[in-house]
């Protein structure tokens, strides 16, 4: 009897097992594990005025910095300036002794008052006809070639004095008074800081963005100089020259901003960095941790009505630091994915927490996903 009962009870226990599926409360039991909604953080992109800034480094330059050389030889006189003085335009810098010079032009003003006196007394004498016309007009070269010998002599001894030829600041004094300089000798360098010259390199992307879009809205471009210490120099620069050729190592180009210095904080040989800053209309933008990447192109996920989540490309027009600004694919009526981006697919129903787009941008320093 036993061994029947242990030979049918593989058969029962089946047969039991079948009858427990079809129990009422096995069915509550399939149901309860029926996936929930994700819960997932939504907003919507937002369409506001973007400031875009392109930063480069730059060489400040004088508009005019030039060196001072000696025109003659001989011995510097005392020098009437100091080093980092500024001056006039005309103003005496550098004197040198001019004893040699000053003998030759006073003997050339002797001479050619000579040949004066000469051609006087001739043409009184050609009057009586006493003297033939070809006699005065010997005189009267004679007159002319004085003359041509003061202004030379003029000129040499004009070559001992060394004068500003525009206002600036002087730089180094390179040489002293008694020293003896030669022909050529460098003096110092005037440098002119009114407005200052300032140099940096452009990618050839960057310089073929600029000369189709950008240079046709020059006056929405703001071109600041960041100055070594952080702050940021007071007056607004100006676009106003790009160098000819682009340098075949590194592919850029110089372009050269040209900034007021009435202040003249500015000197020649400083660095710094030019910060180009431009301001986007009405730009459709959302926060980076919204999108995430498949094999190099952004997607986010958009909730539809229904709260069904659909995978989107977008197309990027600019990255900020913590946004993306949009160029295809979002409208400002979206609803997207921001946070929970990881747990949802394509053709996922959602539960939304939403979160105004103003809120978001506000803390986005402070929340990373």
């Amino acid at each position: 009897m036993s061994k029947n009962i242990m030979k049918t009870s593989p058969a029962l226990a089946s047969v039991l097992a079948l009858l427990a599926l079809s129990l009422p409360g096995c069915k509550k039991h399939e149901e309860a594990h029926v996936p929930e909604p994700h819960k997932i953080v939504a907003t919507t992109p937002i369409a506001k005025d973007i400031t875009i800034t392109q930063a480069y480094v730059c060489q400040i330059h004088s508009q005019r910095h030039i060196e001072l050389r000696a025109l003659e030889s001989g011995y510097l006189e005392a020098i009437p300036v100091k080093e980092g003085q500024a001056v006039k335009k005309g103003e005496l810098l550098f004197q040198v002794l001019p004893t040699v010079y000053q003998a030759r032009y006073d003997a050339a003003v002797a001479e050619a008052q000579v040949a004066k006196l000469e051609l006087s007394y001739s043409e009184g004498l050609a009057v009586k006809k006493i003297v033939a016309p070809t006699a005065v007009a010997l005189l009267q070269a004679k007159v002319a070639k004085a003359q041509a010998e003061v202004e030379t002599a003029k000129a040499e001894l004009d070559f001992m004095s060394v004068e500003a030829p525009f206002d600036g600041i002087i730089d180094r004094l390179y040489e002293q008074q008694g020293s003896l300089v030669d022909e050529g000798a460098r003096l110092t360098t005037l440098s002119d800081n009114s407005i200052m010259w300032v140099y940096f390199n452009v990618p050839e992307a960057r310089y073929l963005e600029y000369k189709k879009t950008l240079e046709q809205h020059e006056a929405d471009l703001q071109i600041v100089l960041r100055l070594a210490d952080g702050s940021h120099f007071d007056h607004m620069g100006k676009i106003n020259a790009i160098e000819a050729d682009f340098n075949n190592e590194t592919g850029n180009i110089a372009f050269r901003a040209d900034f007021p210095n009435p202040d003249r904080l500015l000197r020649h040989g400083q660095t710094g960095t030019v910060l180009i800053n431009r301001v986007l209309k009405d730009a459709i933008v959302i926060p980076q941790r919204a999108a995430f990447e498949i094999l190099d192109k952004r997607y986010v996920y958009v909730v539809d009505k229904e709260n069904v989540a659909h995978q989107r490309q977008i197309e990027t027009d600019k990255e900020l630091d913590d946004i993306y600004v949009i160029k295809e694919g979002l409208a400002a009526s979206d609803t997207i994915v921001l946070e929970g981006t990881r747990q949802v697919r394509d053709g996922d129903k959602v539960e939304c927490e939403h979160q105004a787009p103003e809120v978001v941008l506000a803390n986005l320093k402070y929340h990373a996903e």
